[in-house]
């Protein structure tokens, strides 16, 4: 299934049915009176978590939703039926906002979480809420009111502890293929990662989820590369793993121009705790003395690590600091 993390919809909440406006007719009783019934609510629209879907694109191709109307009041002082209400389920993580406003409408980080999108409308009064003293035949009734319309933007950030982050080549899906049972797509080529990955990392007894995002250029934030499209899947982390190309020409610049198309796009992102994880240590010569170096150079104070993921080396003390770190 293709991967969408990006979607927009229009729901339309049902209208609420009319009042009626009849009379009690019986053999024998001559003024019977006003018996109309109320009209039945609108069904409203409702989004709700699904651990079982993991991307939007069922909403990319159905982009209209509608929920049932109220039913008119009968006689007899029988209401009309209320319109069903409709569930849409979207993936765990989903953000919602209103497109024209964009103003944050719903965030379902849980399974199972739901939050109301648009509001049925109320049904109308039938005329026995009219009868009095001075009226006794009223003929009145109110028409029912519509349902609430609206415009959203369905946005899906995956949920994970740890966020992979490095320029493309960086080795990021061949790391989360050495510490998970995560297969992403690995070449000697740019942008081999198209879409984000998910893998389970277990150490010991304890595990956490780390999602791997295409790799982020120089000059992302006006359009390079993929841009900054993927990055919104970071924000749920909590450590990210900034991977450095041991055998760049210069890693220090490398590692600066990531930071920077990070601090563009969110400076919120930019303070989360983010670790240096120097990799392909076996293609470099005295390779622990090259990212020493570096460190010095970046005025380094938070932990980074030197790996090999082609070989594994290095990954499981990573993989060990992280769970010590995440226990905290």
């Amino acid at each position: 299934m293709k991967f969408i993390d990006e979607a927009k919809i229009e729901v339309h909440a049902g209208k609420g049915g009319d009042g009626a406006a009849t009379f009690r007719r019986e053999k024998y009783i001559r003024y019977g009176g006003p018996n109309g019934g109320d009209g039945g609510k609108g069904g409203s629209i409702w989004a709700r978590a699904d651990r079982n879907i993991n991307t939007l694109v069922d909403y990319r191709f159905d982009r209209i939703h509608r929920a049932e109307d109220g039913v008119r009041g009968m006689g007899s002082d029988c209401n009309g039926r209320g319109g069903e209400d409709k569930v849409l389920r979207v993936p765990v993580g989903t953000v919602i906002r209103d497109e024209e406003t964009s103003d944050l409408v719903a965030d379902l980080a849980k399974d199972g979480e739901r939050a109301l999108l648009a509001r049925g409308g109320q049904g109308g009064l039938g005329n026995v809420h009219f009868k009095s003293s001075v009226n006794r035949a009223p003929r009145q009734f109110t028409r029912g009111e519509p349902g609430e319309s609206r415009r959203l933007a369905l946005e899906l950030r995956v949920l994970a502890d740890v966020g992979l982050l490095g320029l493309p080549n960086a080795g990021k899906s061949s790391f989360i293929r050495a510490v998970s049972s995560a297969r992403p797509k690995v070449a000697d080529y740019p942008f081999t990662t198209l879409n984000p990955s998910l893998g389970v990392v277990r150490v010991g007894h304890s595990s956490f989820v780390i999602a791997d995002i295409p790799g982020l250029i120089e000059g992302a934030s006006e359009g390079a590369g993929l841009g900054h499209q993927f990055l919104r899947h970071l924000s749920r982390t909590k450590i990210l793993l900034h991977l450095v190309d041991l055998t760049d020409q210069d890693p220090a610049y490398a590692a600066r121009a990531v930071a920077a198309e990070l601090r563009k796009y969110d400076e919120a992102l930019h303070r989360k705790p983010r670790w240096l994880v120097f990799n392909k240590t076996d293609a470099v010569q005295d390779a622990k003395a090259r990212a020493e170096k570096v460190v010095r150079a970046l005025r380094w104070k938070r932990p980074w690590f030197a790996i090999s993921a082609l070989s594994g080396e290095g990954c499981e003390t990573v993989t060990k600091a992280i769970a010590k770190e995440l226990a905290k």
